[in-house]
């Protein structure tokens, strides 16, 4: 019995379509969790809670916390793909809980820093008329 290249040649096809079905599921299994962007989330909420962004930036605070829940869910479904969106998203609305605080914050100050302004211009304008 001779074998040729003719014969050999479509059962390399075979092997060669089995070896590529084996990679790319390989590639498709489920993406490692996504610890770093989950601990950048849950950072974010912890700074903004110092920030005391419960009380000047409720809303955005509350929707930080409820996709960082969902994050968690997902990862523990082994959807991390979702997973890391979410988190990111989480991480996103904690930055923008933060940055409306220390907006509210310096409004605040402002307006206690014109206050008092206006009250030593006054007080000046009082002293300057009794002289």
């Amino acid at each position: 019995m001779r074998f040729t290249l003719q014969h050999r040649g479509p059962r390399l096809g075979i092997a060669a379509g089995i070896a590529s079905a084996l990679m790319l599921t390989a590639c498709a299994s489920t993406p490692p969790a996504p610890t770093a962007t989950l601990q950048a989330a849950e950072l974010a909420i912890s700074n903004a809670e110092r920030a005391e962004a419960g009380q000047y930036a409720a809303v955005e605070l509350a929707e930080a916390r409820t996709k960082y829940a969902s994050a968690d869910g997902a990862v523990h479904e082994e959807k991390m793909v979702l997973g890391e969106q979410l988190a990111e998203q989480s991480r996103a609305e904690a930055e923008l809980a933060s940055a409306r605080t220390a907006a509210a914050k310096a409004k605040k100050v402002n307006e206690e820093m014109s206050q008092s302004t206006g009250t030593l211009i006054d007080e000046m304008q009082r002293n300057a008329g009794e002289k």
